[in-house]
């Protein structure tokens, strides 16, 4: 890291909700350009920044800056430059002038600590007076929360919005309980906020620092592994390591926490499971609600339902199992059913059948992605909508609209790829469902649990407290398909049949990871596209990856990818953000809910909100703004400004879990092995079923019999299913 002493002088460029600047500056004989996160500044003041010297393509030899220190005037000229910037509020470069004659090289210590004198210059009032010193004591906590901060290894951005929350107190509260941070500020984790913490003196054994290693070792169990809850002794070692200190000093804490109901205890599975109170009243009141609907249900239509089954049959040319039949009664006489099954079962068909049965018109159709949402509507001529849209969300904290107190006006909601739904999803979901309402819940059991927490789906059928189907019989059209075929055998922990002629499913043998890598790029960039004429490799054609690591991983796959199918071009522009470039006509992915970004759908219509696993292309770059736009595949566009790039990701290869709920045309996937817990058979299984037409594996034979043999499945806590069997009514 280098260091550069400078004078300020322009501000070219300043994001103001994120602090990110771009500055002329002037350094001895030589201007420079400095960007980064900083402060506020004023021209002519000196500043010493930290960082490296870069190249950017367009605008040339740049300074990044990491961290910024804004050194205080010391000269008359100096500080009258300062106060004539504009960034005190009430002083101007006349009122400046008058300020610094009259106090000269003390003017700085008057407005902090003496802004009463400033009356005695004409023309400033009591309110002016306040109002500049006000103006000033917050320019100046700023400044030195973000030196204080940054002396921590607090990045510049987390610093600005520490000090944005905590304004001129920030030091103060910090020093007092750098752990306030976790619950206060979103971006601060426990790790930031305990090595500061730490590197504050704050004692390894502190009460505030065991309390807060325990509520982060739950918080972190939800967002790495789904875990709802965990065992009483599990979360003890897990937050015992973390803190490096023994479990047994811990107990006495978690009392505490339990006391004060900052954590709850519930008994599961004969073991005491430790909550967040919020993971423990979203599984409770899905529950309820659950057993709610069941308990409001209206049979209707039980002497024709046979009759308009048959109907139904032969106005298509099909004829229905007898499981399937029964999910279709079931459904239009029950107020609540799962409907479970693979690829091929006829899960679309059934769905079909019950709206034929139904009244169109008052059914709603939902998934939890907006390309599950697209397929959906497709496969029944019924319009579909994502579980988000349908619920009307709004307001920053991801509010909706629809509730109990403005519930969905229909007669039944059909939902599909539930397995994809977490906990906090489905309870806003059921807090807008009416009593009487008709539930159909549609999904694979057998695919990945959702990436956020719980296993609502797994659970809801484990309770046995819910009337569910499970479809095991192939569909008829679906038999002559090996990616429907070898997906049950896989399930079934069978080999899956390889390179059958005439077949829709392919393995190409490449035992090591740079060839394999090589060859999965060939394939999508010219293979591919060559032998199907009608494969367009952006839209047709998706990689998936087991890692995010390694030569075969998502990270290097993208990078390879992006250079053979959209490579540089002087007609192309391109923007840098950290290690990632986007240019016009990438493939992209947002990666987190965002209810605030606002997006226009080319029909006039407008709206708020894009979700984690919306795909879309880039359609534009504005480097000199720093800005793109992408259009996503629902047809909405949204414009990204620059600190919201850490939203989007290429998606040229995606993770097997980010690709949930998607389905592609062609699915390409490495099989060159890596570490056992990540290459599990649901994995394989889940990656399989995203393909409609064609599926090629690249990589070694053993690797794909090993993640077909590799049945574990890392355990969720969870307690939903404990939840619905404890409940009045619950099935014996």
């Amino acid at each position: 890291m280098e260091e550069l002493r400078a004078t300020i002088g322009e501000t070219l460029f300043r994001n103001e909700e994120n602090g990110y600047s771009v500055v002329n500056c002037r350094a001895g004989r030589e201007n420079v350009t400095v960007v980064g996160i900083l402060p506020e500044v004023a021209s002519g003041e000196k500043a010493v920044f930290h960082g490296d010297w870069t190249t950017h393509p367009q605008y040339g030899k740049q300074f990044k800056a990491s961290q910024c220190e804004i050194q205080t005037p010391s000269t008359l000229l100096g500080i009258e430059r300062y106060l004539s910037s504009g960034l005190i509020r009430g002083i101007g470069p006349a009122t400046a002038r008058l300020i610094v004659q009259e106090f000269g090289k003390d003017t700085l210590t008057v407005l902090s600590e003496h802004p009463e004198r400033l009356t005695d210059i004409t023309g400033i009032g009591k309110k002016r007076a306040a109002q500049i010193s006000q103006s000033y004591q917050e320019q100046y906590a700023t400044r030195q929360v973000m030196v204080f901060l940054q002396s921590y290894g607090v990045s510049p951005s987390l610093a600005v919005k520490i000090s944005k929350v905590y304004g001129s107190a920030a030091q103060e509260k910090i020093r007092a309980n750098p752990y306030c941070m976790v619950e206060d500020i979103e971006g601060v984790g426990f790790l930031t906020a305990d090595r500061i913490a730490l590197s504050m003196g704050v004692a390894p054994d502190s009460p505030e620092r065991l309390s807060a290693g325990l509520i982060y070792a739950l918080q972190d169990a939800a967002a790495t592994a789904g875990h709802t809850y965990l065992p009483t002794g599990l979360l003890l070692q897990t937050a015992g390591r973390l803190l490096k200190v023994d479990p047994d000093l811990l107990e006495t804490h978690l009392s505490g926490l339990l006391l004060s109901r900052k954590l709850r205890s519930h008994v599961v599975e004969d073991t005491e499971g430790v909550f967040l109170p919020r993971m423990w009243q979203a599984e409770s009141e899905i529950a309820r609600r659950l057993r709610d609907l069941q308990a409001a249900a209206q049979t209707v239509m039980s002497s024709t339902v046979s009759a308009q089954i048959r109907g139904f049959e032969s106005a298509n040319g099909i004829r229905f199992s007898e499981t399937q039949r029964k999910a279709i009664s079931l459904a239009v006489q029950q107020g609540l059913l799962v409907i479970t099954g693979g690829p091929g079962t006829g899960k679309t068909t059934i769905i079909n059948c019950i709206l034929s049965l139904l009244d169109r018109e008052s059914v709603l159709l939902a998934a939890p992605t907006g390309r599950a949402a697209k397929r959906m509507s497709e496969a029944t001529g019924h319009e579909a909508s994502t579980l988000h849209r349908l619920l009307e969300y709004g307001g920053e904290d991801g509010q909706f609209t629809r509730d109990e107190e403005n519930p969905l006006d229909c007669t039944c909601i059909i939902v599909d790829e539930m397995s994809m739904v977490d906990v906090f999803l489905m309870r806003a979901f059921l807090r807008a469902v009416q009593q009487g309402t008709r539930l159909i819940l549609v999904g694979d059991a057998d695919q990945l649990p959702s990436v956020g927490a719980g296993n609502v789906l797994g659970d809801i059928l484990k309770s046995g407290a819910v009337p569910s189907i499970r479809l095991t019989e192939i569909f008829r059209q679906a038999e002559t398909s090996l990616i429907v075929r070898n997906a049950h055998a896989i399930n079934r922990g069978e080999m899956p049949i390889l390179n059958q002629k005439g077949g829709n499913f392919f393995f190409e043998r490449r035992p090591f990871g740079e060839d394999a890598a090589r060859s999965i790029v060939e394939l999508c960039s010219v293979r591919l596209p060559k032998f199907l004429k009608t494969f367009e490799p952006m839209r047709d054609i998706q990689v998936l990856s087991p890692t995010k690591k390694g030569a075969c991983g998502v990270l290097a796959l993208n990078a390879m990818l992006q250079e053979a199918l959209n490579p540089p071009a002087a007609d192309k522009k391109e923007l840098n953000y950290g290690d990632r470039v986007f240019r016009r006509g990438d493939k992209v992915m947002h990666i987190k809910n965002n209810y605030q970004l606002e997006w226009e759908d080319g029909k006039g219509g407008e709206g708020q909100g894009v979700f984690n696993g919306d795909m879309g292309t880039v359609l534009t770059v504005d480097p000199e703004d720093k800005e793109l736009t992408v259009l996503f595949d629902d047809d909405r566009t949204a414009v990204y400004e620059y600190p919201m790039l850490e939203e989007l990701e290429l998606a040229y290869c995606l993770s097997v879990h980010k690709s949930q709920g998607s389905e592609f045309t062609c699915v390409v996937m490495p099989a060159v092995g890596g570490p056992p817990m990540l290459l599990t058979r649901n994995l394989f299984y889940t990656a399989l079923t995203r393909a409609r037409q064609l599926v090629v594996l690249v990589g070694r034979e053993d690797a794909v019999a090993a993640m077909v043999g590799n049945n574990h499945i890392a355990r969720r806590y969870t307690a939903l299913a404990e939840r619905l069997s404890e409940l009045p009514g619950a099935a014996e």
